[in-house]
């Protein structure tokens, strides 16, 4: 799975901006679809509503390559994350949002990531409230989350499945019964993401290897997450970052630190990078799936068994 989240952050500089969304619009997204389909990929899209209503036209694009769109919540501001937003605001927010998709594409919008994977234990009641099926927020066993924000809600990442798993009612990061199929990102330790892709492409290669033999053993999914706008070529503005932290030491390394990991290899140059990792799942006769196919084929084989 390539599952993109489209939102108006500029990693450059560090900052939500309606500017950096028209760059996606121009540049992000026609590079990433260009390349999906020299190499047959049908992704996942999660766009937030705020980039969605401000460039409508940005979420057809994705439509006549049978790509699947999904909800990335209705923003991408810090004080909006949805490990910090009561439950009823959550489902506002996602009711808001997947209206806003559903207006624009005319398709029925299943599939959720929330911003910046940040979540809590409302998420599942929430996504059930508002007509989703599908969570794609965690990252299992994925061990840098001290440099982003929410780092101790994403601790439960340690203990959470690997493969794709039903969750429980009142625990996005354990099995249950729920009707909430939760798709885990990637992750050997390091996440396999763009983000480590274009910082230390050595190291996303060995891990992308180990999550490989992994697979190979399990049949667990690939999910790889990256973003349109690591592929946009913006200009650096003038003046100091933007500290959303809410204390020095979350300041330090999710502002400081982790801005200035960010900002490698951003632009047409991280192109190459993912063409690297999509000749090599294209060499493997890999098959590229959405979502809503893990979704469906998850149903299919539990409709088997009788679970």
């Amino acid at each position: 799975m390539l599952t993109n989240d489209v939102e108006t952050t500029s990693i450059l500089n560090h900052r939500l901006s309606d500017k950096t969304g028209e760059y996606v619009l121009k540049q992000g997204m026609p590079r990433l679809l260009d390349l999906y389909a020299k190499y047959n990929v049908r992704a996942t899209f999660f766009f937030t509503g705020h980039i969605a209503k401000l460039y409508p036209e940005i979420v057809r694009l994705v439509q006549p390559y049978k790509h699947e769109i999904g909800s990335h919540g209705l923003t991408h501001e810090v004080s909006h994350a949805f490990d910090v937003l009561p439950l009823k605001t959550q489902i506002e927010h996602l009711k808001k949002s997947k209206a806003i998709l559903e207006d624009i594409c005319g398709e029925k919008v299943i599939s959720f990531r929330a911003p910046a994977a940040r979540v809590n234990n409302n998420i599942v009641s929430a996504l059930v409230e508002s007509g989703f099926l599908i969570d794609s927020s965690v990252a299992s066993q994925r061990l840098d989350m001290f440099l982003s924000f929410g780092s101790l809600k994403k601790l439960n990442w340690l203990t959470t499945p690997r493969k794709p798993y039903f969750c429980h009612s009142e625990n996005v990061f354990r099995r249950g019964d729920s009707s909430i199929l939760e798709i885990p990102i990637s992750a050997f330790g390091f996440p396999y993401i763009g983000t480590f892709m274009r910082i230390a492409p050595t190291l996303n290669r060995l891990t992308r290897n180990l999550l490989y033999l992994e697979t190979m053993v399990t049949g667990r999914h690939f999910n790889f997450l990256t973003h349109p706008n690591e592929f946009i070529d913006e200009e650096k503005e003038a003046g100091p970052i933007k500290m959303r932290g809410s204390n020095f030491m979350s300041s330090f390394l999710g502002d400081v630190i982790r801005h200035k990991l960010k900002v490698k290899n951003l632009g047409n140059v991280a192109i190459p990078l993912l063409e690297r990792e999509l000749q090599f799942f294209k060499d493997k006769s890999f098959d590229f799936v959405t979502c809503q196919d893990v979704y469906l084929r998850k149903i299919q084989v539990c409709s088997q068994h009788n679970l």
